[in-house]
């Protein structure tokens, strides 16, 4: 994990409004089908260097509330919604393995470490987002104070 400082980027994608309760129940989560409706509708022209991310944001608190999740890429399209992600400070965990489960244990690290109260950084619930480097990499980078 590294502090890394970015600057605000658009991304257009799906968006849905969920909280962790509701994914850790097979029934109510929403993510997974957010990111298949995502593969099915979105074209992403990886070959000229799109990229693709699921970002966090709109937090109704912390990780205990309400969020809006939006699987997108950083492509333009005007039919699909919109996210800035903020400049700001970010904590970034990267990994590698398959797709989606160490998307699933990256997050469950990334849990661990902030629910630690002597862990170094704070999250800030602005903007969190998972970018998807390649088929089995990925990076995510977590908004802290």
């Amino acid at each position: 994990m590294k502090v890394i400082n970015l600057d605000k980027k658009i991304i257009h994608g799906i968006r849905i409004r969920t909280t962790n309760t509701n994914e850790m129940n097979p029934k109510t989560a929403k993510i997974g089908a957010l990111w298949q409706k995502f593969d099915k509708q979105v074209i992403v022209d990886y070959q000229s260097g799109e990229k693709v991310y699921g970002v966090y944001y709109d937090y109704e608190s912390d990780a205990n509330g309400e969020y809006s999740v939006l699987a997108g890429y950083d492509g333009e399209d005007e039919n699909l919604e919109e996210v800035t992600i903020v400049s700001g400070k970010y904590l970034r965990f990267v990994a590698s393995g398959e797709i989606p489960q160490v998307v699933i244990e990256t997050w469950g690290k990334i849990w661990e470490y902030f629910s630690d109260e002597t862990s170094e950084f704070k999250r800030a619930y602005k903007t969190d987002f998972e970018y998807y480097k390649s088929g089995n990499d990925i990076e995510i980078f977590i908004s802290i104070r």
